[in-house]
């Protein structure tokens, strides 16, 4: 860990351990902030509705990275663009010292037929992997888009007060890119989108949760997402002479079986869950017939970074074992995908003011883990980082039964905006005011 880094979070953890007295009140451009915020809500509004009837698919964001762009330009800051394919990375550079924050936003929507019956919904079709698909925000990156056009416009209005930089990451390919391709926050960083390097980083996901509610949890916040693939070897049969092979597909049974005892039996369920699943399985061409080999494919999720590898060891060993034992041989590989999206505990309880502003006491709580996953856990590997969430289930519907991101019918209200760029804008001035030089 670098020397900045400790000291950064010592100073988080003393700021908690007194009561964090100075992050109890707004910081000094409050009231002309909020001024700003609310001259901008119908620009964010129309920008939303903008990006969600043209949605783009992850490394395709062209219409939506130009617009970030032009907007980012436009308020005079250093753009720099086709960061990763098409990211777009804005820096507003304040008038007084201090340090860098980040902010980021994802940008691309998802191959999946809108069904929601609203003026503004997506007709677009394209081509992904190979095939024709529609294509609709239907994860909400509409909305996280919209609301940090919204932030950067506010800040940019009080610019020559500000102790520092805020570095406004707008990021392609947080679903994962096409096939073939990298991209992606980890492609942003290798492309240099942390520069100047900032301190921390924050950013939201909207959520079928109550509108204008705001949720965080300290630690693991979202699960790692790492691939699995076991392919099971025997010796092939006829099928009515079973005992003259070694029938792979009797042992990727017992397999799928021994991996399920991995998290219900082998890991600690009270320090964090962990899941294991197997959504494929392949193997034969007839029933007569034992095949010779047997492919598994399935995703590992996990909680806690230390957890990760273990499960991953379990699952080696579980498969190679009962592999063995029936005289069959297991090739198991496990790809490294997003991990846990940690959020920092310190830079979690110190942010806690500033979101009761954003949202009000009574709308921010404390979340359960979610076993999805997400990009944003790469940036937090280079400094601490926040990821909040945004409710955004209209009035009235039953989040129990509401559509969820990544549904056909999934729909935010947009009564959420504000709240959204609110979180955002007070949490990079709150942290830019208290770690200035002085602060």
């Amino acid at each position: 860990m670098s020397t900045s880094r400790v000291f950064l979070l010592l100073c988080l953890f003393l700021a908690v351990g007194s009561g964090a007295t100075a992050q109890e009140a707004a910081h000094p451009l409050a009231d002309r902030v909020e001024e700003l915020i609310r001259s901008v809500e119908s620009d964010v509004v129309a920008w939303r509705r903008d990006i969600h009837a043209n949605p783009e698919l992850g490394n395709r964001e062209f219409r939506t990275a130009a617009l970030v762009a032009e907007h980012l330009e436009a308020l005079g800051m250093e753009v720099r663009t086709e960061v990763a394919h098409t990211g777009v990375v804005g820096l507003l550079r304040g008038g007084q010292p201090g340090p860098t924050v980040a902010l980021r936003a994802d940008m691309d929507a998802l191959p999946v037929t809108e069904m929601v019956d609203i003026p503004f919904a997506s007709l677009v079709r394209t081509e992904y992997n190979g095939r024709e698909v529609g294509v609709m925000h239907a994860c909400g990156h509409d909305n996280h888009v919209a609301i940090l056009m919204g932030v950067a416009e506010a800040l940019a209005g009080v610019r020559d007060e500000i102790p520092g930089n805020v570095l406004f990451v707008f990021q392609p390919a947080e679903e994962g890119p096409p096939a073939g391709e990298d991209g992606g926050a980890s492609m942003m960083l290798e492309e240099g989108a942390f520069d100047p390097m900032p301190s921390a980083i924050f950013g939201l996901h909207v959520w079928p949760s109550p509108v204008g509610e705001l949720t965080y949890r300290a630690g693991g916040a979202m699960a790692s997402a790492d691939g699995l693939y076991i392919k099971i070897v025997g010796r092939q049969t006829h099928g009515a002479v079973p005992w003259g092979g070694v029938d792979p597909i009797v042992v990727a049974s017992q397999v799928v079986m021994g991996l399920q005892t991995i998290t219900s039996r082998q890991t600690n369920v009270t320090k964090a869950p962990a899941i294991v699943t197997v959504g494929s399985i392949n193997g034969g061409v007839r029933g007569n017939i034992i095949p010779d080999s047997v492919v598994m494919v399935g995703t590992i999720r996990t909680l806690d970074p230390d957890m990760r590898l273990d499960v991953h060891e379990r699952v080696r060993r579980t498969a190679e074992g009962i592999a063995q034992s029936a005289g069959a041989h297991a090739e198991v590989r496990i790809g490294m995908g997003a991990p846990v999206t940690y959020n920092d505990p310190a830079l979690t309880r110190w942010a806690l003011p500033s979101l009761r502003r954003a949202a009000g006491s009574d709308k921010v709580y404390e979340g359960v883990p979610i076993t999805g996953a997400e990009d944003f856990s790469q940036y937090q590997k280079v400094v601490p980082g926040l990821f909040i969430f945004l409710g955004v289930l209209p009035e009235g519907e039953d989040p129990a039964t509401a559509p969820a991101n990544h549904s056909p019918y999934f729909h935010a209200d947009e009564g959420a905006l504000p709240v959204g760029v609110r979180a955002l804008s007070n949490l990079a001035l709150d942290y830019l005011f208290q770690n200035a030089p002085g602060g």
